[in-house]
């Protein structure tokens, strides 16, 4: 870097240095505005953007309908960028202010589930399904989830932010995350050059967590032109993976849920409420 930073003795927030997310970030948490939700007659209520996190939720599900279980639901954009994430109404069932958020009506009493990990195995074990059945395979498939759980801050947060989003690119901090970007996905490729899918012969909701975020790689969809940056074609049995579950009806739905942007629009849907909405749509 060419310039050398000198920490503060204390740090204070100057939201003239955050960059394109300067009105959206804050170094605290809670509601900015007073404003309820929008909500639908489903049993589940998904408040969310097709972003990677937030097509995991999309693709569970998607495939839950796919595999014939009477699941269905309401989900709603959250213009991010805007702040929407910070709404009185968010913030009640996700105190974080992330997407995705859903709440549950299946019972007596609304459940809030929040962070796309804990929807993922919160929809699986209601349903009993895209789990592994054994104590072993629970314990891989746990395992490779958090693995992705884990994971995501290095690709988005680290890799993402400094080579695509930052208002100034530096050297240090992109090859910090360009190497840790890497070494996961070779952490990935190794692995399936053994199985099938990250947990084993099975696909799982492991399989659901990594998806969106390493599939976008291989498409050239994801940080400007990382795919060429980062030599992602070298990584064949990811692409392998990525393909096959990218040929899922469920996964090219959960794609376009929730997302406006983009000049095609067969290929978004920024609210979704019943299966008929995907008619005439690139899926």
């Amino acid at each position: 870097m060419s310039d050398t930073y000198t920490p503060p003795k204390v740090w204070t927030h100057d939201a003239e240095n955050g960059g394109r997310f300067a009105n959206i970030n804050s170094p605290v948490s809670g509601a900015r505005e007073e404003k309820e939700l929008p909500s639908g007659e489903h049993p589940f209520q998904l408040y969310s953007l097709a972003t990677p996190n937030g097509v995991k939720a999309n693709l569970i599900l998607e495939e839950l309908i796919e595999a014939g279980f009477s699941v269905e639901y309401d989900a709603w954009i959250v213009n991010i960028g805007e702040g929407e994430q910070f709404t009185s109404g968010f913030v009640d069932i996700n105190p974080n202010s992330k997407i995705p958020a859903l709440v549950d009506r299946t019972g007596p009493n609304p459940i809030r589930v929040f962070e796309s990990g804990a929807i993922l195995l919160h929809l699986a074990e209601k349903y009993g399904a895209f789990l592994s059945e054994t104590p072993a395979g629970r314990a891989e498939m746990l395992s490779w989830l958090f693995w992705q759980v884990g994971s995501a801050p290095f690709i988005g947060g680290g890799f993402g932010h400094f080579y695509a989003y930052a208002p100034e690119k530096y050297e240090y901090p992109i090859n910090r995350y360009a190497m840790e970007t890497k070494r996961l996905f070779d952490v990935a490729d190794k692995r399936l050059a053994q199985t099938r899918f990250l947990a084993g012969d099975e696909y799982t909701i492991a399989d659901m967590a990594a998806w969106p975020w390493l599939a976008p790689f291989f498409k050239g969809v994801i940080y400007n032109d990382a795919k060429t940056f980062l030599s992602i074609d070298e990584y064949e049995n990811v692409a392998r993976w990525a393909n096959t579950i990218g040929e899922r009806p469920a996964a090219r739905r959960a794609l376009i849920v929730n997302k406006s942007w983009g000049d095609d629009e067969d290929a978004k849907l920024p609210n979704r409420h019943s299966a008929a909405d995907f008619a005439g749509k690139s899926v």
